[in-house]
């Protein structure tokens, strides 16, 4: 099965200025996600950062890592990895895994088994993936986003809301999980690279306004998103200079 993951990465950060280029361990961050990926994926497999600075691109250069360079105004991740895709002649058929650019301890076997997952369904236009919550804090956390699935593994919806909603057990509050249990959403996405060129030209829908998740836009249009459960939950990302020295630590020596 071959496909390709595409690593977006951009240089402004409100929160952690030059966030892709941030040292761990003597290595760029963009560039450690990048090899993370590598390690671990079928060896057919092609890894390249959408970079939006020649300053991400020497880095990529620098540790042997392919890097293909995008506009800077890209208005969401989405129009960077169309560009990408078009960039590198990427045909309609063809698959590709976005991996963002802040996670350092992304598990390749996770990055594979979401392509493999959008392979295996043809009716899907997207694959994603998602783990089983175990903690009721985590249920009702709005911030920590849930879906729920239908028979095949296909999304039916994705919500910051607790769902699915438990009726009976709910009815004094969220105080217990329901069984089977609740899923996380996991942010990883794979596309098959025609949708992904028409993704950014769809309308925005109210439902992903409203939740503020872009993935309820091609659900809203019509398309499928074909979900791998897996048992684990991913590493942590970095968003904030704390995080970062938590990632740092994991690296040292």
């Amino acid at each position: 099965m071959a496909y390709t993951v595409l690593i977006p990465a951009r240089l402004a950060s409100s929160r952690l200025p030059n966030k892709p280029l941030a040292d761990i361990g003597g290595v760029p961050m963009v560039v450690r996600v990048a090899q993370r990926v590598l390690s671990g994926v079928p060896p057919n497999t092609r890894v390249v950062v959408a970079a939006d600075s020649p300053a991400i691109m020497a880095a990529c250069e620098k540790h042997d890592i392919e890097a293909i360079l995008t506009r800077e105004d890209h208005l969401s991740g989405s129009d960077r990895l169309a560009e990408a895709a078009t960039l590198l002649a990427l045909e309609d058929d063809a698959i590709v895994v976005n991996v963002q650019g802040d996670e350092p301890l992304i598990d390749p076997a996770l990055v594979h088994a979401v392509a493999a997952t959008l392979l295996a369904h043809p009716e899907a236009s997207m694959g994603t993936a998602a783990h089983a919550i175990d903690n009721v804090k985590d249920f009702a956390n709005p911030n920590v986003v849930k879906v729920v699935l239908d028979t095949k593994g296909l999304a039916l919806y994705f919500s910051r809301a607790p769902i699915a909603w438990w009726r009976d057990g709910f009815d004094q509050g969220i105080h217990a999980l329901p069984q089977p249990a609740p899923l996380r959403h996991i942010g990883i996405y794979a596309y098959r690279v025609g949708f992904l060129r028409q993704f950014p030209q769809l309308a925005q829908a109210p439902i992903e306004i409203t939740e503020a998740l872009e993935q309820l836009r091609a659900i809203w249009h019509g398309y499928r998103i074909a979900v791998h459960t897996t048992e684990h939950a991913p590493g942590p990302g970095v968003d904030t200079p704390e995080d970062l020295e938590r990632v740092r630590a994991l690296f040292q020596v």
